[in-house]
C-alpha cells in the first residue's frame, strides 16, 4: 500500500494497493490521468511512461523524479519543483509550467510546445516569456529561451553557439557539423529575434 501525500500537510490525498506509484500506473490500478495531486510529494518517484496528462500537480515535489517518457499533457505543474528529475522524452505540450524550478530536469527530447513557461527556471535561467521549440524536421530538437539555445543534450548562450568552430561543433556528436552548416543562420536568427522580443 502506498500513500500519495501533500507535501506540506502530510494529508494523504490518495492510496493504492500496490509497491509503487508506477505500478499502480502500469496495472491500471491508478488513473492518474487527471488526477488531483496538487503539492503532492513525489521526490523521487518513479513515474517514468505514466499518463498524468491533465494532471492537477500543482506545487508539487517531483525532485529527482523518474519522468522519462510521461504524458504530461496538459498538466498542471505551476510552481512546481522539478529539479534534477528526468523528463527526457516526455510529452509537457500544452502543459502550465509557470514559475516551476526545473534546475538541473533532464529536458532532452522532452515536448515543451504550447507549453507555458512563463517564470519557470530552466537550468538557473529564469523564462520570462515562451521559449521557441522546433521539435519536428531536425536532427536535434532545438529550445530556444531568454538568452540560451539548446540542441538535442547541448545548451550554450547564443554568443557562444555563434562563436564556435567547425571542429568544436564537430566534436559534440558525428552528425553536428553537417547539421549546423545547414541551420545555423536560421537559428541564430530566431535567438536573436527572440532576444530583442524580451526587451
Amino acid at each position: 500500500m502506498i500513500s500519495i501525500k501533500h507535501r506540506f500537510t502530510r494529508a494523504i490525498l490518495c492510496e493504492f494497493d500496490v509497491e509503487t506509484i508506477k505500478h499502480a500506473a502500469e496495472n491500471g490500478r491508478a488513473d492518474l490521468c487527471g488526477a488531483n495531486l496538487c503539492g503532492a510529494n513525489l521526490c523521487e518517484a518513479d513515474l517514468c511512461g505514466a499518463n498524468l496528462r491533465g494532471a492537477d500537480l500543482c506545487g508539487a515535489n517531483l525532485r529527482g523524479a523518474d519522468l522519462c517518457g510521461a504524458d504530461l499533457r496538459g498538466a498542471d505543474l505551476c510552481g512546481a519543483d522539478l529539479r534534477e528529475a528526468n523528463l527526457r522524452g516526455a510529452n509537457l505540450r500544452e502543459a502550465n509550467l509557470r514559475g516551476a524550478d526545473l534546475c538541473g530536469a533532464n529536458l532532452c527530447e522532452a515536448d515543451l510546445r504550447e507549453a507555458d513557461l512563463r517564470g519557470a527556471v530552466i537550468e538557473c535561467e529564469k523564462i520570462t516569456k515562451t521559449p521557441i521549440q522546433i521539435p519536428i524536421g531536425l536532427t536535434y530538437v532545438a529550445l530556444i529561451t531568454n538568452g540560451f539555445m539548446r540542441l538535442g543534450c547541448k545548451r550554450y548562450s547564443h554568443a557562444e553557439w555563434a562563436e564556435f568552430s567547425d571542429d568544436q561543433i564537430s566534436e559534440m556528436d558525428s552528425e553536428a557539423l553537417e547539421f549546423w552548416k545547414v541551420w545555423k543562420a536560421p537559428l541564430l536568427a530566431m535567438c536573436a529575434a527572440h532576444a530583442g522580443e524580451s526587451k
